[in-house]
C-alpha cells in the first residue's frame, strides 16, 4: 500500500546546534533508496507502508540507539492505488499557482 509519511527525529537535550545528529538520519533514509525530499522541518519519504515503517524505525533508533533521548514527530497518507505523490501534490499546487511559490 503506497504511503506518504512526513517525518521528523531529533535528539532532545544536545544542544542547539543538531545538524550533526539530524544528518544521520537523513543518512539512513537515503540509504533506503525510497523517494525522499527533505526540507527545513521534515523529511518525507514515500513507498510501501512496510518498506517505510522500517526506515522510519531505522531512523529513530539510529540516534535511540547511541542512548538520546530521540523525539520523533510522524505523520502518514496512505492513498491506495496511487503513486508518486511525493511530487505529483507540489506539482498540482504549482500549476494551480503558475509557479510562484515563496
Amino acid at each position: 500500500m503506497n504511503t506518504l509519511v512526513s517525518l521528523s527525529v531529533f535528539p532532545v537535550g544536545e544542544g542547539e546546534n543538531l545538524s550533526a545528529h539530524v544528518s544521520e538520519v537523513i543518512k539512513v533514509i537515503e540509504a533506503s533508496g525510497l523517494s525522499h525530499r527533505t526540507t527545513a522541518m521534515s523529511t518525507e519519504i514515500e513507498g510501501d507502508w512496510d518498506v517505510v515503517m522500517q526506515v522510519v524505525k531505522d531512523a529513530t533508533f539510529v540516534l535511540a540507539e547511541k542512548g538520546l533521548r530521540t523525539m520523533v514527530n510522524f505523520r502518514a497518507d496512505i492513498r491506495p492505488g496511487r503513486t508518486n505523490t511525493l511530487t505529483s501534490k507540489v506539482e498540482k499546487l504549482d500549476s494551480i499557482l503558475g509557479g510562484k511559490r515563496g
